[in-house]
């Protein structure tokens, strides 16, 4: 039988925050990205569903205690508990492109809910470390919390500001 390929986990592990998620199927699509990168799940806030282990194993999360997982009241929680971690925001207004992103292991993807994102007063404190995807139409003009998730997340294994992915996919600003 052929071995899969495989790859180093990052050490410290990239951090993947959800600041009150609010659809049960993106934070189970996003927990198994992060179970298959051995990333760490962050929950912040009020949280729209149950992860208690009834509501998990209905859900079929079979790779649910793969995760490394933790839940946190708020943010500023999450901060304090994490303090090596920058924090890296998204956003659909970000001016900046998510490649231009200079993350470090340890670091911290952060998305806010799906229905309104992130508070603006938190972006305006991060302005200079909130990033956007690109999108080549109007068409595009959403995309999934799980889809932004898993691009940073794959940038961010693929390595920063790789010069190629940065030529094809330039944000227009």
């Amino acid at each position: 039988m052929a071995r899969k390929l495989r790859v180093s986990p990052l050490t410290p592990p990239l951090r993947i925050v959800l600041v009150e998620p609010e659809i049960p199927q993106n934070t189970g699509n996003i927990a198994r990205l992060c179970a298959a990168t051995q990333a760490e799940l962050h929950l912040v806030g009020r949280l729209g569903f149950r992860i208690d282990e009834k509501a998990v194993k209905r859900a079929g999360l079979d790779y649910w205690h793969l995760v490394s997982l933790s839940v946190h009241p708020d943010l500023r929680t999450f901060e304090l508990k994490n303090p090596s971690a920058k924090l890296h925001l998204f956003s659909a207004n970000a001016k900046t492109s998510y490649l231009e992103m200079d993350v470090a292991p340890g670091d911290a993807l952060v998305f806010g809910k799906e229905s309104s994102g992130l508070p603006r007063d938190l972006l305006a404190r991060h302005e200079a470390r909130t990033y956007g995807i690109p999108s080549t139409s109007r068409a595009q003009r959403r995309w999934s919390c799980t889809k932004r998730c898993e691009s940073a997340a794959v940038s961010r294994a693929r390595g920063s500001k790789t010069t190629r992915a940065k030529r094809i996919f330039r944000a227009e600003r």
